[in-house]
């Protein structure tokens, strides 16, 4: 009883952390940024903080504790299968549209792409994260996959899922800070230094404090064995149709 009371508090903290890291991101972009258009402005660039914290970080970290939720254990694990790849399939692709914000936004303006550490990082976990996705859905979900694949494939994805967290707040982190130089120049653009910490570096550095704490508490939940769901079946390893009721 106290270990899922531990638990839940964590899952909660790692709920309130989530939609604070999107409310500061949308913000940040919003009120110092300018806003949001699609128009090969830098109100396009806005696009692409908000939709890869969102995606790369906030609903794939969601996604990758949902089975560690003490009420999915004991039930039927496809509909939680399917909403483990459903909420992956929405990150992914916010992140995929942030990818796009960006390099349209470059293209536009004539400015070199992957050209940083800071987009080496971020091109690399998008990669990652796409092919994990296609993995998992070739090696848990479709009918034809058979029980020695998912038997391989379940450590390395478990593995995977978390290096991509670490990487997702890698390249956010990275990103900010880019961001912050590049905006915060002082006399050159009309803004106050970013050594002289205005409001807008303090959100900003405030979102990056926030991505880390969402990220620690979410490895927290993925590390604990004792919120891990009990070891599967034949279910879980076997053949398992996607379309079985009671898998």
């Amino acid at each position: 009883m106290r270990s899922i009371v531990s638990f839940y508090f964590c899952y909660l903290l790692c709920l309130c952390l989530g939609i604070a890291c999107v409310v500061v991101v949308s913000i940040w972009n919003s009120q110092w940024r300018g806003g949001f258009a699609w128009d090969g402005s830098a109100l396009q660039f806005n696009w692409h903080p908000v939709l890869m914290v969102t995606g790369l970080v906030v609903l794939y970290g969601n996604g990758a504790v949902l089975y560690r939720v003490p009420l999915t254990w004991g039930q039927n694990k496809l509909p939680w299968k399917l909403l483990h790849a459903g909420v992956m399939l929405l990150a992914l692709l916010c992140s995929i549209i942030g990818l796009c914000a960006v390099f349209d936004f470059h293209n536009a303006n004539n400015t070199p792409n992957l050209y940083s550490l800071h987009s080496w990082i971020g091109i690399c976990t998008t990669a990652l994260f796409t092919t994990q996705w296609v993995m998992g859905l070739a090696g848990f979900l479709l009918p034809c996959s058979p029980m020695s694949f998912r038997k391989l494939l379940k450590p390395a994805h478990v593995w995977m899922g978390g290096c991509i967290l670490i990487l997702s707040i890698v390249s956010c982190i990275s990103g900010i800070n880019e961001k912050l130089f590049f905006a915060l120049k002082g006399t050159t653009n009309g803004t106050e230094p970013y050594g002289n910490l205005p409001p807008e570096a303090l959100v900003a550095n405030s979102l990056g404090v926030l991505i880390v704490a969402f990220g620690l508490v979410v490895l927290k939940i993925l590390s604990n064995q004792k919120w891990q769901r009990s070891e599967p079946t034949s279910e879980d390893l076997g053949y398992s149709p996607l379309l079985q009721d009671n898998s």
